[in-house]
């Protein structure tokens, strides 16, 4: 339904389906609606109940390698095989349907077409049930005279869960080594009566009936026999069911033994037959029946007298009145009761040979004359002579055919050797040896050996092992032994082994022996595991595959197999982290180190290689990969360790992200600002990618003379978090600095109340962020432009400092004061303003405190307060003083002084002037006490001082 003409349709048989175990089955499939060639290839799955999710791959018409290792032996003997039926129809065939073939069969047929369109598999679901039918019939030598009658009855029985119906019906063989049987009468699943051919008209008339006489006995009635009806007679039965396509099939099908019926002719003359009561071929020691049928008109009242003949000489003559008068060579032997002979009816007169020997094979035949009374004897009407019949006598042990096999004659270690020794022609007891023999040149071992009575013995060099459980020998029937040898080693159980079987009889034994030979491999002869990809550089969101490739000296699908995919970071000093395991069975367990790959990857698994397939690659993808094969042993438990590991050799994936586009203006400007006035700063985006977002970092150079490190003001994230610099970390600070966004591509750093110390150049860092599925990465930066700041000055005054550099050393402990002199005279109404500056070598300049023209002094680190201390402002000297020096205090410092006048009535102070000392560089030097110890402690150095 829901596909058009023109698309592949693929159609198997009508589920769900019960089947017998132990039987030939069938599963058809057939498509429809293809392109390409007229002959299509069809491959076969089942998922079983236990892996409901797992394909566990059968047979394939194209690709010999395509079964799974628990398939492949039934494949390769042909117990499964696939017939087909036309071009694009095919059958599965399953010859001895076992328990574990319960499951949803699918049939897969691979594309020819063009394109992809329509369906291209179909499933129906197989259950097995066990076999309950039971069918019986005593087997007897029947004897009738032409137009007696004759009644067979069978028992037949079933107790199916299933609804189901049976068929019964009695079929003739014409001799018993006939293959082809005719058909008597039938009652069908139907509840209808079927004759045969030649017995339509006489089922008709009613001279043959087929009664069901009880609930599980059926009746064949034969009203008059005709010599046409003599021949071997059994009884079938077979189970039937109703499939969901309507059909009936025959699930289960038995049959009888056989019954003998002879039918004597009643002809006006004598008529005589000889016949076996059971097979004419014998060996020493059975017993051999023959049964002589006479038949006459108006037999009553007649008398006959019967000859026995061997080789047509005379065994025995059995009088009219019964007497038996043997030859004399064969007194002794009816003596003592090996030869019988007697009058079973009017018409039967049968002879019994006890415990056959050679001298009793050859042409039996039986003689019957007619006679009358005469004076003193009999006088012979007439004599009719029965045609003969060969009876075969075998030697003991002549007969006794053995045939050995081996489940297979390769196999790995863990596997189970499995020997069968089947012997044929013989029904006496007998005894088997099982041997090994590992090298020529070494004896063989005994394995084990069976007794006549079942009892069993093992070798020396096997009992740990059958201790163990590792040895099992049975007798299945009469006549077959097995050897299983489970969780083989290599190279120790390869080799030759030998079967031999005794059969006895009357104290005398015969011998016979079957050998074959059988190679184990070690799990790890020639493992190996390439891994292969074909690209190394994988862009953003795209997928890559890798191939992990298996070889060993032996076919991997016949063992069971373990992957392991593994996975090292980008980073070296990791190890590698387990993707993903699957075990033999099909279970799947992914590591927890990386849990994204669960949601992203796709893995797949064939007799020799694996391939591991991962979508939307990411920076978190990038690193190094291999795979990891075990190979396990079959007797091994399925939780527990492989009995060869190998590892493929790495492959590194390079996954590259999107390319930044961000573009910055980078022209430098500058703008002049009036005390305590307000500047903004602008920071232009030229272009950015539209799903992009942008973090942005303002910076400030402080101005020479030294070379600045630039400072961090306020850095804004992605998500519009602020995060200041420590510079500009205090209330103050923050309240004056302030970053704005004011359209999609300016940023706006505003500056509240600017003072001197701002004084410098500025700029910004944009930073373009994307989401790359599962987290937030960074594709590029760009740095803008320098905007210089200046202040503007309301005079033409001149401010002149000290611009002298110089440099001083200081001990760690003591003070050191660093000079900011401003000389000429001032006007009694301005004010001055300071702020020092701290270059170290390595962080930069930053400012260290500022002196405001009020008189009010703000420190950089408040917990630098106590340790720097300002001169005398009013007297023009601004100089610094460190206390308690410490190693971190060295470095450049100079100071910046502006001088303020008062603006007129209701105006704000005015910078009239501003100008930068010179730098004086401070170096320590380590405490006193820790000289006179370095001193002291070099001898060279203190014998130089003390010379002086």
């Amino acid at each position: 339904t829901g596909l058009s003409s023109g698309q592949r349709v693929v159609t198997v048989q009508k589920g769900p389906l019960y089947r017998v175990r132990g039987y030939h089955i069938t599963l058809w499939c057939r498509v429809s609606g293809y392109q390409g060639p007229a002959e299509q290839n069809f491959q076969w799955s089942i998922y079983l109940p236990s892996a409901p999710e797992r394909e566990v791959q059968i047979v394939s018409t194209a690709d010999p390698s395509f079964p799974y290792a628990i398939y492949t032996q039934r494949v390769r003997s042909r117990e499964i095989y696939v017939e087909r039926l036309q071009g694009d129809a095919a059958r599965l065939h399953i010859t001895e349907l076992q328990e574990r073939d319960a499951g949803e069969y699918e049939c897969h047929t691979p594309t020819t077409d063009e394109r992809y369109f329509g369906s291209y598999s179909a499933k129906l679901n197989l259950s097995v049930i066990e076999d309950t039918l039971s069918v019986s019939m005593e087997s007897q030598a029947l004897i009738r005279a032409e137009g007696d009658s004759v009644e067979l009855t069978c028992e037949v029985s079933k107790s199916t869960s299933q609804h189901t119906h049976l068929s019964v019906g009695w079929y003739r063989l014409q001799a018993a080594a006939d293959s082809h049987a005719e058909e008597i009468l039938t009652l069908s699943k139907d509840f209808v009566l079927r004759p045969g051919a030649s017995y339509m008209q006489r089922f008709l008339m009613g001279d043959v009936r087929l009664d069901k006489v009880g609930n599980t006995t059926y009746k064949l009635s034969i009203g008059a026999v005709k010599p046409s009806d003599q021949g071997q007679l059994y009884c079938e039965a077979a189970e039937w069911i109703e499939d969901p396509d309507e059909t009936w099939t025959d699930i289960s099908r038995k049959r009888t033994e056989k019954t003998s019926l002879t039918v004597t002719s009643l002809g006006k003359d004598l008529h005589v037959t000889i016949a076996a009561a059971a097979e004419s071929s014998l060996s020493e020691g059975d017993t051999l029946q023959l049964n002589c049928s006479v038949g006459a008109q108006n037999k009553h009242g007649k008398l006959f007298q019967v000859f026995w003949l061997l080789n047509s000489t005379e065994v025995l003559t059995v009088g009219p009145s019964g007497v038996l008068i043997w030859k004399q060579e064969y007194e002794e032997r009816a003596r003592r009761g090996q030869l019988q002979a007697f009058k079973q009816s009017d018409s039967v007169y049968v002879l019994i040979v006890h415990e056959v020997g050679l001298m009793d094979r050859g042409v039996y035949s039986c003689s019957v004359s007619e006679v009358e009374k005469a004076p003193g004897d009999f006088q012979s009407i007439q004599t009719k002579l029965s045609s003969g019949l060969q009876v075969n006598v075998k030697p003991i042990g002549y007969s006794m055919h053995l045939s050995m096999t081996t489940s297979t004659a390769q196999i790995v270690a863990g596997d189970a050797l499995i020997f069968l020794c089947k012997v044929q022609g013989t029904t006496n007891p007998l005894s088997v040896r099982w041997w090994h023999l590992q090298r020529h040149q070494d004896p063989p071992a005994l394995v084990a050996t069976m007794e006549q009575d079942g009892s069993l013995t093992l070798g020396s060099d096997y009992q740990d092992r059958g201790a163990q459980g590792s040895i099992r020998v049975k007798k299945t029937g009469s006549n077959t032994f097995i050897l299983v040898i489970s969780n083989t080693s290599a190279p120790n159980d390869s080799g030759s082994y030998r079967c031999e079987v005794v059969e006895w009889s009357r104290g005398k034994s015969w011998t016979q022996a079957g050998e074959t030979t059988v190679t184990v491999s070690p799990l790890n002869l020639g493992l190996s595991a390439m891994l292969i990809s074909r690209t190394a550089s994988v862009k953003y969101a795209q997928s890559f595959e890798l191939v992990c490739q298996m070889r060993a000296s032996y076919a991997l699908e016949e063992v069971p197999v373990s992957m392991t995919w593994q996975f090292q970071p980008q980073q070296p000093t990791e190890d590698y982290q387990e993707l993903v395991r699957v075990l033999p069975d099909g279970t799947v367990a992914w590591g927890t180190a990386q849990s994204h790959f669960p949601k992203k990857t796709q893995l797949t698994k064939a007799a020799s290689s694996s391939r591991l397939l991962i979508h939307d690659a990411t920076a978190a993808d990038e690193g190094a990969y291999r795979c990891e094969v075990g190979v396990w042993s079959r007797s091994s438990p399925p939780r527990g360790q492989p009995a060869a590991v190998v590892k493929s050799n790495a492959v590194g994936i390079k996954v590259s992200l999107p390319e930044s586009k961000l573009q910055v203006a980078t022209r430098e400007s500058s703008v002049e600002v009036a005390a305590s006035a307000d500047v903004a700063i602008e920071c232009r985006i030229m272009f950015a990618q539209k799903n992009a977002l942008l973090a942005i970092t303002w910076y400030f150079l402080p101005p020479p003379p030294a070379h600045a490190t630039p400072l961090q003001i306020v850095r804004v994230n992605f998500s519009n978090i602020l995060e200041y610099g420590v510079e500009f970390s205090s209330l103050t600070q923050r309240s004056r600095f302030q970053s704005q966004r004011v359209s999609s591509d300016v940023f706006r750093l505003q500056i509240l109340s600017t003072d001197h110390g701002d004084q410098g150049r500025y700029y910004c860092v944009v930073e373009e962020w994307l989401w790359l599925v599962n987290g937030w990465y960074k594709l590029g930066e760009g740095e803008s432009g320098r905007t210089a700041l200046e202040y503007k000055l309301s005079g033409k005054q001149i401010l002149e400092v000290g611009k002298a550099n110089s440099s001083i050393s200081v001990r760690e402990g003591a003070e050191a004061t660093v000079s900011c002199l401003v000389q000429g005279a001032r006007s009694p109404a301005s004010h001055i303003s300071a702020i020092w500056f701290h270059g170290e070598e390595r962080a930069g300049v930053r400012p260290l405190l500022r002196l405001h023209r009020d008189g009010s002094v703000e420190y950089a680190e408040g917990s630098q307060a106590g340790r720097l201390q300002l001169r005398r402002p009013a007297a023009g000297d601004f100089s610094l003083t460190l206390r308690s020096v410490e190693a971190g205090d060295a470095g450049v410092y100079y100071c910046q002084v502006q001088e303020w006048q008062p603006g007129g009535e209701g105006e704000a102070w005015a910078l009239c002037a501003s100008a930068l000392s010179g730098y004086t560089k401070l170096t320590t030097l380590p405490p006193e006490s820790t000289v006179l110890s370095r001193i002291c402690s070099s001898l060279p150095l203190l014998n130089f001082i003390l010379y002086l």
